[in-house]
């Protein structure tokens, strides 16, 4: 299973502006310089998070990003879907029915098959993961000190 880039991005920003909290929304160009990211590219997957209620936005000069729920409220899969896409990471395409397959009798393919059942059974157990774990969650888990050195650097860039 293979995530792109943007995930890591999305969730890395949604920490940052539950740790800093800021009075005011932060422009795209802050995250950007902030994971010295290409700021066109984050700018998209912000817009992602903002379609699905994540983050919040406010434009113009003085716009930019806010969380859209409390902390706690956002969880992994949140993130993952509203930059990957709700659909199932495997398709199954039943090739047991082609080749030698073909002409076996339907009752015989009346049940997935044991692959797409175990693949499956897999992915469940990936999304229940990510959806039972929030950005509060991540928070809890940084190492000490993340959040001030956050904040700090906020301050800096603001100040």
């Amino acid at each position: 299973m293979r995530m792109g880039e943007g995930v890591e991005w999305g969730l890395h920003c949604c920490l940052t502006l539950a740790w800093i909290d800021a009075d005011r929304p932060v422009p795209t160009a802050r995250l950007a310089t902030w994971f010295d990211l290409p700021p066109a590219y984050l700018h998209k997957r912000l817009q992602a998070l903002v379609r699905a209620g994540v983050l919040s936005s406010t434009p113009g000069p003085r716009g930019g990003f806010r969380l859209g729920r409390r902390p706690e409220q956002i969880t992994l899969m949140d993130v993952v879907t509203a930059l990957e896409g709700p659909d199932d990471v495997f398709r199954c395409t039943e090739i047991r029915r082609r080749g030698e397959g073909g002409g076996a009798l339907p009752r015989e393919f009346a049940r997935p098959c044991g692959v797409a059942t175990a693949v499956r059974r897999a992915e469940l157990a990936w999304r229940r993961e990510l959806a039972d774990q929030t950005v509060a969650d991540l928070m809890a888990s940084a190492p000490p000190g993340a959040a001030e050195r956050a904040r700090r650097h906020y301050a800096r860039m603001t100040g």
